[in-house]
């Protein structure tokens, strides 16, 4: 369940609408361990107990996120004493390479709609991170930034796989191999924001709008929509339909339908059943 407080983040949930704000905007809302563990705890909580049916991120401070704290680089103290051996500590870097992957996984795999508000820098991992949610907007002095590049590393937490469902492949590469930013106008442009806002505070009032908008829907048609959504992302044109038909089959709504043309007809706001709550543990 969500905890009182967290070390990176706020949380509040209104009105269906459950809004992440990453906190440490003294320090760039750097990622540190903490943000990697509480990222995919709370995610996966609304998610799994149904306490919202839209998620919004946005930040605070100067810059959305300068993307990996240093320190999560820096050995723990928990390994072998000594000398490891190079292909031991490659398979065990693999391996938490994947766990923080998993953090960012925990947006695509949402059955929520997740929507990102930002402002100010986006760079490195917060580009892995934006790119896993749903839909993003931002300000007028937003920049994004490939920052692995400038540090002679490559990206290895999403943006690769995620960045080019986006935008083209020409920007993902020029991104890539340059380090360079690119401004709010370019990203709308190529696709990889919404649209631009003058002020963080105008952005919000639209994205949380939208989220209330979206929140107003029937959330299983919502689910719906993101699950065949990626899955159409990720196959065929013919597998997707036939998908599409197993999914109508089994959840395509009647009395759901008829609530919506109901409520139209009589000027009011639909009723529809939340999501149900997922087992915290697998039978």
């Amino acid at each position: 369940m969500l905890k009182n407080t967290y070390e990176c983040f706020d949380v509040d949930i209104t009105d269906k609408v459950a809004h992440i704000r990453l906190k440490r905007g003294d320090a760039f809302n750097t990622m540190t361990r903490d943000f990697w563990n509480e990222l995919p705890s709370i995610v996966n909580d609304i998610d799994s107990q149904a306490m919202a049916r839209v998620i919004v991120i946005s930040s605070t401070g100067k810059h959305f996120s300068a993307g990996m704290d240093l320190s999560v680089f820096a050995q723990d103290g928990s390994g072998a004493k000594g000398k490891v051996d190079r292909y031991v500590a490659a398979e065990a870097f693999r391996s938490n390479i994947r766990q923080i992957q998993s953090s960012f996984n925990a947006l695509e795999e949402a059955r929520v709609p997740v929507l990102f508000a930002c402002q100010g820098g986006v760079i490195g991992g917060a580009i892995d991170m934006i790119t896993a949610g749903d839909i993003r907007w931002c300000t007028k002095d937003a920049f994004f930034c490939i920052q692995e590049t400038n540090i002679a590393m490559t990206a290895d937490v999403g943006t690769f796989p995620r960045l080019q469902r986006y935008i083209p492949e020409g920007w993902v590469k020029e991104m890539a191999y340059t380090g360079r930013k690119v401004g709010a106008d370019k990203a709308k442009e190529i696709g990889l924001v919404n649209d631009v806002f003058d002020t963080q505070e105008e952005m919000l009032e639209y994205v949380l709008g939208t989220a209330k908008e979206i929140a107003s829907k029937d959330p299983l048609t919502v689910t719906g929509c993101k699950v065949l959504v990626n899955y159409g992302r990720d196959h065929s044109t013919a597998d997707t339909l036939d998908y599409i038909g197993v999914w109508n089959a089994s959840m395509l709504p009647p009395p759901h339908m008829q609530e919506a043309f109901a409520a139209k007809a009589e000027k009011r706001d639909a009723e529809f059943p939340d999501l149900l709550k997922l087992r915290d543990t697998p039978m």
